[in-house]
């Protein structure tokens, strides 16, 4: 068989100059004519030699793109056997979070691994949300975002952040008392600073919770898991926003009553629940579902009325409830050593209406934190042992007991001395 039937790779335009033999076949250049030989005289000068310059070379990117020069060059994305895994802390609904060594800087992080593996529409919607939330929301009191690493496969993907030792639902739990006056202030406005800096990048975390908030051993909280976290300046697609978030024992009434578009003021009734949470030393709406949700929240604020909520009534599922009867609110018997400024603050952001609940940067002005006892500094915190490094708590010191007699009781000059 003849070797010119052989079919040839189709040459594209932006091939390189030095093909293989079959294009070098194809493209066959045609031999140079012979040019007469003119003769010379022996006296005449030779002619100069012709030089043949070398191509210039060929740009790095079209020259109908300008340079990128801007925006920081594009690094493939590390191995995770970069960093060494020394425990696991939790396991969420997204992903799976452990501690980890960097085997270079010696750093200890948190590496939070993507669940993936029953993704059949590519790469979750979650996580690119949490991702780009993490890297627009850069802040002290956010948790800070690191790198993404890779594993073997196509479902190893794993977000590095900085690790942080405790989250406070655990402390609150194993403390022996609750956080003071003092220390609460100096929580509460690294949260709402947290709060207003992600609004302020038109970001909604829709997930705030003490088991979302880490705290470090010198008083320092940051703001994590933003896999429910999404832009809200966004057009809103078919059927609006999902009300799928927040736990439920810090979700805003208006999503439990069905409505279709909310915006930061959900955020602002976690923080509310938050706040109530450190004064009580336990979550303040401990509810099993949300029909006994709604009636622990008309408890304590009293039942919504026309003017306290105008738009009550339009919402989706408020004609499937029966208000109870009229009663004022709950807050002074519920909250008893709470100055007058910490009853409105924490009324403020358990407001029934969402447009009329503080903003992050109002709370941030409140007279509250300007009252005595003021905010502690965080470095003035006490530490505590940490169970995300699988630390235990020490146990008291046991004192021993008294001699039962002083006849039974030996003095050192009693016994045979060597």
């Amino acid at each position: 068989m003849s070797t010119d039937a052989t079919p040839t790779r189709k040459r594209s335009k932006w091939d390189g100059d030095d093909g293989d033999e079959e294009d070098s076949a194809n493209f066959r250049v045609p031999p140079p004519k012979r040019r007469a030989k003119v003769k010379q005289s022996t006296n005449a000068t030779p002619p100069p030699t012709h030089i043949t310059q070398a191509p210039p070379p060929r740009p790095s990117h079209s020259i109908y793109v300008p340079p990128r020069t801007r925006h920081p060059p594009i690094h493939p994305s590390r191995s995770v056997y970069n960093y060494e895994r020394l425990n696991q802390i939790e396991e969420g609904s997204y992903g799976v979070v452990f501690r980890a060594r960097d085997k270079q800087t010696g750093d200890i992080v948190a590496l939070k691994k993507l669940k993936l593996d029953e993704e059949k529409n590519g790469f979750p919607i979650t996580a690119l949300r949490e991702i780009y939330s993490l890297m627009s929301c850069r802040h002290e009191n956010v948790v800070g975002i690191r790198e993404v690493v890779v594993g073997d496969t196509l479902t190893q993907v794993f977000v590095v952040m900085d690790f942080i030792e405790h989250d406070l639902k655990t402390l609150l739990t194993l403390m022996p008392s609750p956080f003071l006056q003092s220390e609460t202030k100096t929580l509460m406005l690294q949260l709402l600073s947290a709060v207003a800096h992600c609004h302020s990048n038109w970001i909604l975390h829709r997930d705030l919770k003490t088991s979302n908030l880490l705290m470090n051993n010198r008083g320092t909280i940051k703001v994590a898991d933003f896999g429910l976290a999404r832009r809200y300046g966004d057009p809103v697609g078919v059927g609006g926003l999902t009300q799928l978030v927040v736990t439920l024992w810090y979700r805003a009434p208006e999503i439990l009553l069905g409505a279709t578009t909310y915006s930061t003021a959900v955020d602002m009734w976690s923080v509310g629940c938050i706040f109530a949470e450190l004064l009580l030393k336990e979550p303040l709406f401990q509810a099993k579902g949300e029909i006994e949700l709604l009636s622990m929240i008309f408890k304590l604020l009293g039942p919504p009325t026309h003017s306290s909520w105008p738009e009550y009534s339009s919402l989706p599922l408020a004609k499937t409830l029966t208000l109870p009867s009229p009663q004022p609110p709950q807050f002074r018997q519920r909250f008893q050593y709470l100055t007058t400024a910490g009853i409105d603050l924490l009324m403020s952001l358990l407001t029934y209406d969402p447009a009329r609940r503080i903003t992050a940067e109002e709370a941030l002005q409140h007279p509250y934190f300007t009252e005595s006892p003021l905010p502690k500094h965080p470095d003035l915190f006490g530490s505590f042992p940490s169970a995300a490094a699988g630390e235990k708590r020490r146990k008291p010191f046991d004192s021993p007991s008294a001699p039962a007699r002083a006849a039974d009781y030996k003095l050192l000059m009693d016994f045979d001395m060597p």
